[in-house]
């Protein structure tokens, strides 16, 4: 296993993300090292839903390429059964049973790498009290049963093409309706986090958590990094025409 650090560049050295770079171990290490109650967990997997995801993002990307998220959640910590359990606003489609929105899973779910290849977990440094007050809100969405939203999933992609819109409440907002990265900002608001000032709840991303400049040590696990093969093809049809016409 390695590491290594890289710092946020335009941020003051105290207060700068501390970004660390994993390679050469599992998930289910990566998992058991470093997650912990309350700390938020980002995942980019590669079926249809989870790249069409990470693809629509790249309006907020800094190069423009799709993000390497496509899923956020919360840890919640282990229990009697001695595995890290997670609470997440989800699409769970099985065999004669769907689930769609706010739930609870054994974080094992995010151990596959090939169907999980990128992996993150951001601690934000909370006391007791304030991961109390983070997954007790988690857990009053759970039991209030509230929806997963693809309206509103729908409403925060419109809104990435218009940065002005993502200031306004969500064109498609649904009332008791969170989709992941949503449910994340609104329970860590309860703690006075936001993740993107000015950025509406209902249309926060799971690349703008990933992206914040709240102070924060990221632990990143990346095996399929957001750049696209076709969109560096066209970079290199673009610089093959621009010196043949030099």
């Amino acid at each position: 296993m390695s590491s290594a650090e890289i710092s946020v560049a335009g941020t003051p050295i105290a207060q700068a993300p501390r970004i660390v770079v994993v390679t050469g171990i599992s998930n289910a290490e990566f998992i058991e090292r470093h997650a912990g109650a309350g700390r938020v967990g980002l995942c980019g997997g590669v079926d249809f839903i989870n790249k069409s995801i990470r693809k629509l993002q790249y309006h907020v990307t800094p190069e423009g390429h799709r993000s390497p998220w496509s899923h956020a959640f919360l840890f919640s910590g282990k229990r009697i059964d001695d595995q890290h359990w997670v609470l997440e606003s989800d699409l769970d489609i099985r065999h004669k049973q769907i689930r769609l929105g706010v739930q609870e899973n054994r974080a094992a779910r995010y151990h596959d790498a090939e169907t999980f290849p990128n992996l993150a977990i951001l601690d934000f440094g909370l006391d007791d009290t304030q991961t109390r007050a983070v997954l007790t809100e988690a857990l009053n969405l759970l039991s209030g049963l509230s929806h997963y939203s693809l309206r509103e999933l729908l409403g925060t992609l419109l809104s990435m093409q218009q940065p002005s819109l993502r200031r306004r409440r969500n064109l498609l907002e649904s009332e008791g309706a969170l989709y992941c990265s949503a449910m994340v900002q609104h329970c860590y608001a309860t703690v006075g986090i936001e993740f993107v000032e000015g950025v509406d709840h209902k249309n926060m991303t799971p690349h703008d958590i990933s992206a914040t400049r709240h102070p924060h040590t990221a632990y990143v696990l990346i095996r399929e990094p957001g750049h696209s093969s076709l969109r560096r093809i066209r970079k290199s049809i673009g610089k093959m025409l621009d010196d043949a016409s030099a």
